[in-house]
């Protein structure tokens, strides 16, 4: 599963959904926590996973909550 959220998204912030999913009490897996993705030598965002790669946060820099209409590279980047 994924769950991404833009970093300048004002409605839905990027802070309040990382609380969200700290609350579900799954462990960050081992060296997957906060790594950034890159596209076209820019920082894409950032993303981390936790349940064995079964659920993964991103972020997308630059964003609000209509990611991929915005930011189309950098989200295509964080889904695939």
């Amino acid at each position: 599963m994924l769950v991404y959220s833009g970093d300048t998204d004002g409605v839905v912030p990027t802070y309040g959904t990382k609380r969200w999913i700290e609350k579900l009490n799954w462990p960050v897996d081992q060296g997957k926590t906060w790594r950034q993705f890159m596209v076209d030598s820019q920082v894409g965002g950032y993303s981390e996973s936790r349940d064995n790669g079964k659920f993964v946060f991103a972020t997308i820099h630059g964003a609000g909550h209509m990611a991929p209409q915005w930011r189309r590279s950098y989200t295509y980047h964080a889904v695939y």
